[in-house]
């Protein structure tokens, strides 16, 4: 069942990636260079703020995962650049990395540590870093909020067909990519699929606002004593983990 599932997300994320580099091929092909001042639109503008708030906690990621700070400012460099297409492969990389092992014994967990974690490394926690990453999360929910309400006051509703040009429509598949990335995340850690199936569904409809609520939610979850990458794993194996830290 663990391995079905690696195998599902190779696929998944293999052919997501391909999909993305379709994508840009044939819109930079029918619609030339993205870099003109007549697309950058109020909605396009809000898009973009939506697209790279979400960038946020993958890059966050991404940099607890990598060993050392050059390999992870690069990761994060092509994440900014190449959006979707580098939050495909980085996660494909890292599924063909996990030993057959882990990959029968809950594949998310080791997905989602690094191996230091996995190896038995004690990390002493950080009550700012989680004071940080609330205030963090927060501000950025806020601004999301904020976009969108001026967005909406300023140019009215993006539900109109001339908005839709193909570079917008190529950002939104960029976007909704990475949306399925942090949904895998989410499905993991909740407990129930109604609560996984709700807090996806405000993901689709609500982009990073749903994201940072979220997370924020999450990071209330965990006490001063905690490291903050627990933020990562589900109840019971943040459960597992503060009794092996504590019986250890």
């Amino acid at each position: 069942m663990a391995n079905s599932l690696v195998q599902s997300l190779k696929a998944v994320f293999i052919m997501l990636g391909c999909v993305m580099v379709a994508t840009l091929i044939y819109t930079v092909t029918i619609d030339g260079l993205p870099f003109r001042m007549e697309l950058l639109t109020p909605w396009m503008g809000a898009t973009l703020v939506d697209f790279y708030i979400n960038v946020v906690p993958l890059a966050a990621w991404v940099s607890y995962k990598e060993a050392n700070w050059f390999g992870a400012v690069i990761w994060v460099l092509l994440l900014v650049c190449l959006g979707s297409i580098t939050t495909c492969t980085y996660i494909t990389f890292q599924l063909f990395k996990l030993s057959a092992e882990e990959s029968m014994h809950d594949p998310m967990y080791h997905l989602l540590l690094r191996n230091q974690i996995k190896s038995g490394t004690v990390h002493k926690r950080n009550s700012f870093q989680l004071l940080i990453a609330r205030a963090v999360f927060g501000a950025l929910g806020c601004l999301m909020l904020g976009t969108l309400v001026y967005t909406i006051l300023t140019s009215g509703s993006p539900f109109r067909k001339e908005l839709l040009t193909p570079w917008m429509t190529g950002t939104l598949i960029d976007f909704y990519i990475n949306v399925v990335a942090l949904s895998v995340w989410i499905g993991y850690k909740e407990s129930s699929w109604i609560g996984a199936f709700a807090w996806i569904a405000g993901l689709i409809c609500f982009g990073s606002l749903a994201t940072c609520v979220y997370i924020v939610l999450q990071l209330f979850q965990l006490s001063p004593y905690d490291p903050i990458y627990f933020v990562l794993l589900n109840k019971q194996m943040r459960a597992e983990s503060r009794y092996e830290r504590t019986s250890g």
